[in-house]
């Protein structure tokens, strides 16, 4: 069985970060607005930064990709939070998550807008998204004495 989702990418760009990006930002099925606002959102990210619209994102994204986090293990009877590694694939779906979700959950202008803004923070190694997954690196680090019930 093939993964056909793996092999997307965007027609702009031709990277599957940016498809992923895309479909996630997509409400009601509207993809050409999606695609908008991440394209529009990666050149004013691009400019702030002085880079490559491509560039701007993959530095972003690797800076808010966690490299732990905790999963429930219940053993007998109690349920321990057990820090794991995160794989290279879903770093990226967390990364692009969290980084959709904090631009969903603002209001005012518009989601291009507050896009390029998280962009740009991410980019820089700041803002909400980043302080996620700091969050989520210091309780893989509180519950390392868990980690032997990882299996």
């Amino acid at each position: 069985m093939t993964n056909d989702k793996m092999n997307k990418t965007d027609f702009k760009y031709n990277s599957r970060i940016v498809y992923m990006f895309i479909n996630k930002i997509m409400q009601d099925g509207k993809k050409t607005k999606a695609r908008k606002i991440v394209y529009g959102a990666m050149e004013k990210a691009s400019e702030k930064l002085k880079c490559e619209p491509l560039e701007a994102l993959e530095k972003a994204i690797n800076n808010v990709k966690p490299l732990l986090e905790v999963k429930s293990r219940r053993v007998g009877g109690a349920t321990y939070q057990v820090p794991v590694e995160v794989s290279e694939r879903r770093g990226i779906v967390l990364a692009v998550r969290w980084m959709t979700e904090i631009t969903r959950s603002k209001t005012g202008r518009s989601t291009a807008d507050f896009l390029a803004e998280e962009l740009v923070m991410a980019a820089r190694n700041e803002g909400a998204a980043v302080r996620k997954k700091e969050a989520t690196h210091k309780m893989a680090e509180a519950n390392k004495a868990f980690a032997h019930y990882r299996w």
